[in-house]
């Protein structure tokens, strides 16, 4: 840029809001101090649909009253629907199996994580992080 070149300052806004329901293809999510309801698209949502709940709470970044991004935390608990049996022995193994969650996401899992069972997943990634608590 040169010298005398003039920038203009976008200002950032984030939101702490919690996840309600899904309407239609937007997700509609409500400020967690003014209450107020923002019907958000799927487009922004973007990847972070798969690790979101109802009434799970995200980080909205919003610009002049449109938001831009979705940002979760670091991992969420997500319970497993359906994922196949382990088979004797193979609790020592390092291997993994396909789980699906209750979002409807896959994730790999150790061999000895059952079904229905609580798990952690890392949002950025969509690593299985461990066993839930």
């Amino acid at each position: 840029m040169n010298a005398g070149v003039k920038v203009d300052v976008a200002v950032l806004e984030k939101r702490d809001m919690t996840f309600l329901y899904r309407d239609g293809d937007d997700f509609v999510f409500m400020d967690q101090k003014t209450f107020d309801q923002m019907n958000i698209s799927a487009a922004t949502v973007g990847d972070a649909a798969d690790y979101m709940l109802e009434n799970c709470e995200a980080n909205v970044a919003i610009h002049e009253g449109n938001p831009l991004y979705i940002d979760l935390p670091a991992s969420v608990e997500l319970t497993i629907t359906y994922t196949e049996p382990g088979l004797q022995g193979d609790r020592s193994s390092g291997g993994t199996k396909p789980a699906t969650l209750e979002t409807g996401i896959t994730v790999q899992v150790p061999l000895f994580i059952k079904q229905d069972e609580k798990v952690l997943v890392d949002t950025r990634t969509g690593a299985y992080l461990g066993r839930a608590n």
